[in-house]
């Protein structure tokens, strides 16, 4: 019955999280419409929702152990209600990083909206325990005895091991959203969640399976056990090598391999886009 409970309030939490943001964007869009740096505005909600939620997923699953169907079962949920709710958000450094190589992105734009998921990542780090410390549910007074804080490392494995399963799943992740176009476009949204799902399941008990720098650093960093240094080789370069490969793959092995181009439609023979994010 509690755990029920507890699930009940928490569902309500990420419900509560999604209608902020998303008011939250609609108001930074009626308000300024015409200025160039409202995607950075929607870039730091939308990667503040991200954060957000996945702190109170992981604090649900790892204090009440959800049986594993119903903690995938969330996973796919929220990560939809992500996909059709972020827009033009990349909120994850590897996707601005993938967009700068390939041009639709320039330097100080990548940079800007890099700077903003962290920004963002950090906010929700700081904001959670303060609505945890609402005790709205017995989970979250439960979490106050330990100071809000998680208390074991979140990476079960040696670190070649963890990540290498961080690039594996970065590699995965990115291939598959190069390739969405191909998907129709109603399924595209559930196919990406599939996909997220899928890793989750697969690396989730080894490092989490986060395969972003900024969710990681919001969700994973704080955790004890390791150093600030052993979670950035993880947490930062195992996803960006895996973005890189996945990069190698699709721009320079495939076409020397099958003699056509992989490049998007949407992107001309330099790699541009006609509006260019600037």
């Amino acid at each position: 019955m509690t755990e029920m409970a507890d699930l009940s309030v928490s569902l309500s939490f990420l419900l509560g999280i999604v209608v902020f943001s998303e008011v939250s964007r609609r108001t930074a869009w009626y308000l300024f419409p015409n200025r160039n740096w409202v995607i950075y505005a929607l870039e730091l909600i939308s990667t503040f929702q991200l954060c957000a939620c996945t702190h109170e997923l992981k604090l649900l699953t790892e204090m009440r152990g959800l049986e594993p169907g119903i903690a995938l079962t969330l996973t796919f949920l929220i990560s939809v209600v992500h996909g059709l709710s972020f827009r033009s958000a990349i909120c994850n450094p590897t996707g601005a990083l993938e967009q700068l190589y390939f041009g639709t992105l320039t330097r100080r734009c990548a940079l800007t909206r890099i700077s903003c998921q962290l920004i963002a990542a950090e906010a929700a780090r700081r904001v959670m325990p303060h609505a945890w410390a609402l005790a709205l549910s017995d989970l979250h007074a439960q979490h106050s005895l330990t100071g809000f804080s998680c208390t074991n490392s979140p990476v079960n494995a040696p670190l070649l091991q963890a990540a290498a399963v961080e690039l594996c799943c970065a590699f995965v992740m990115h291939t598959a959203a190069f390739n969405i176009e191909k998907v129709e476009e109603i399924y595209r949204v559930p196919a990406i969640a599939a996909v997220i799902t899928t890793l989750v399941y697969a690396g989730g008990h080894l490092t989490g399976a986060v395969f972003n720098p900024a969710l990681a650093f919001s969700i994973q960093f704080p955790c004890p056990g390791n150093s600030f240094a052993e979670y950035s080789f993880v947490y930062w370069i195992g996803p960006i090598l895996g973005m890189t490969g996945s990069l190698l793959l699709i721009d320079k092995v495939i076409p020397a391999v099958s003699g056509k181009s992989t490049i998007p439609k949407h992107l001309n023979s330099n790699r541009l886009e006609t509006k260019k994010m600037k």
